[in-house]
């Protein structure tokens, strides 16, 4: 005996099978938790594919099943979409917290994400050891150079900010404290403390300068004041410029913290860049001037300068009889060039300040220059910002090394002679001072770098008699952590 099965009755067997699996489809336990959107689409997209394969049925019966089923799938739709603009939703509010080796801790508010803080540090570990230093010893010693824990970031579309701390030493200062008002590109108001914008390597990062301590030209260039500067770039960025109104700073050192004498200070930089955006042999290239003006009257460190060796030994100060009393004026021509693995920077500073001590008076200028160059052994490219990340870290036991720069420095101060012997005692300070050095730097990663200088100085004038002050031979070294 044949036995037929008529065909209405595999299409409702179908249909009621479909309807059995979308049913244990959909009533499967979440045991993880809720299934997500993806894994609904997925059972979502095999139950249209099983139902692809019935629609050829034209039995009434399971087309009343379809119809059942086409209602489901549109509930499943719905859930989805409505699961999606959640989830939408739900990151549209969250803010995003990042952290990364070359960034420190970042957190962005949610979009247009206009908000954001960052959190760095720069930390600076040194060994300090003197070579003969017999007529003027000074002590061998390890210290901690920097510890600068930094926040910065923006407050919306207009306000960016910096606050910089500064904790090695016997007192916690702040070296940054400033809000960029941002106009526009070409016009930023900067309001707070900052660098000056006089000296070429004063406004290198203190983790990207070419040897330990600056050069004898940063010693004539003022450090960080308080004041108002408007500055920006045009023409493609290849133009840059800042022009600002201080409290004043003395040559080589920090503004105080209030204005000493109710004098202000003018400064400005103009810096070019014409081929920074072609891929050429110039495209490194950038030079520019800086320069300030002011009134200063008054005796002390805040209103006369004193001038130190690479090695951070003082070997030029005044009388303290001498008082500032006058128009103090600075001027810098100033240029750098990078090229694949090779750096040139150099700079000349000239500084003259009207001094007076009893019934006399005189304008003095000092003045003095530096070329400092290096080539990263490696084949990194150089900076004006370092060597921003080797190609090859260093890893314990692997084939990276990370990247080797050596650098190269010499400069040169002299002290206006007019300086001797009324203004300044020829028997104790110099009346000039050369200096070179060698650097080896290490960089091991992005974030860790280690550093070994030597510097030797020499002196014309500064010991009794008019002798020569004795030559400073220094070596340090140190160990940089940056993020």
């Amino acid at each position: 005996m044949r036995i037929r099965v008529r065909p209405a009755r595999t299409s409702r067997i179908a249909a009621t099978s479909l309807c059995s699996a979308l049913a244990c489809v959909l009533a499967l336990p979440a045991q993880a938790g809720e299934p997500t959107v993806a894994e609904l689409a997925q059972r979502l997209k095999a139950i249209e594919q099983r139902l692809g394969t019935a629609s050829g049925n034209d039995n009434a019966s399971a087309g009343n099943d379809l119809t059942d089923l086409d209602q489901r799938l549109r509930v499943i739709e719905r859930k989805l979409e409505l699961q999606a603009e959640e989830s939408a939703a739900r990151a549209a509010s969250t803010p995003t917290v990042s952290l990364s080796a070359s960034k420190g801790l970042s957190v962005k508010s949610p979009p247009p994400g206009d908000v954001e803080v960052k959190v760095k540090a720069l930390v600076q570990a040194d060994g300090r050891f003197f070579i003969g230093d017999e007529q003027v010893p000074q002590n061998d010693t390890f210290l901690f150079r920097r510890i600068q824990p930094s926040i910065e970031g923006t407050w919306g579309s207009l306000i960016g900010f910096r606050i910089l701390t500064e904790f090695a030493g016997d007192s916690a200062t702040i070296n940054d404290a400033y809000l960029d008002l941002k106009f526009d590109p070409r016009a930023t108001l900067r309001i707070g403390k900052f660098k000056s914008p006089v000296g070429l390597e004063r406004l290198q990062s203190s983790g990207s300068t070419g040897l330990i301590e600056l050069g004898l030209a940063s010693e004539l260039t003022p450090n960080r004041d308080l004041g108002l500067q408007l500055q920006g770039e045009f023409a493609g960025s290849t133009v840059s410029y800042a022009l600002g109104v201080f409290n004043g700073a003395v040559d080589g050192r920090d503004s105080p913290t209030t204005n000493p004498d109710n004098e202000f200070e003018y400064a400005g930089r103009i810096f070019f860049e014409p081929w920074k955006n072609a891929s050429n042999a110039l495209s490194g290239l950038g030079f520019g001037v800086g320069a300030s003006a002011g009134d200063r009257a008054g005796s002390g460190n805040n209103f006369l300068p004193r001038y130190r060796t690479p090695g951070q030994a003082q070997f030029f100060n005044y009388r303290s009889t001498v008082l500032a009393d006058g128009a103090g004026k600075r001027w810098s021509p100033q240029a750098y060039y990078y090229r694949n693995a090779f750096s040139l920077l150099g700079e000349y500073v000239s500084s003259s300040q009207e001094v007076r001590v009893g019934a006399f008076d005189t304008e003095l200028d000092h003045r003095a220059w530096q070329l400092t160059a290096g080539l990263v052994l490696t084949g990194e490219d150089a900076g004006y910002k370092g060597v921003a990340r080797p190609n090859q870290a260093f890893t314990v036991g692997g084939a990276g090394w990370g990247a080797f720069e050596l650098v190269a420095r010499y400069g040169r101060l002299d002290i206006d002679d007019d300086a001797f012997p009324r203004y300044a005692d020829p028997n104790v300070v110099a009346a000039a001072a050369r200096s070179w050095g060698l650097g080896l730097n290490w960089y091991l990663t992005g974030n860790l770098k280690l550093v070994a200088n030597y510097t030797q100085t020499q002196f014309d004038g500064g010991a009794a008699a008019g002798r020569d002050r004795e030559d400073e031979k220094a070596f340090f070294t140190r160990a940089q952590l940056a993020f």
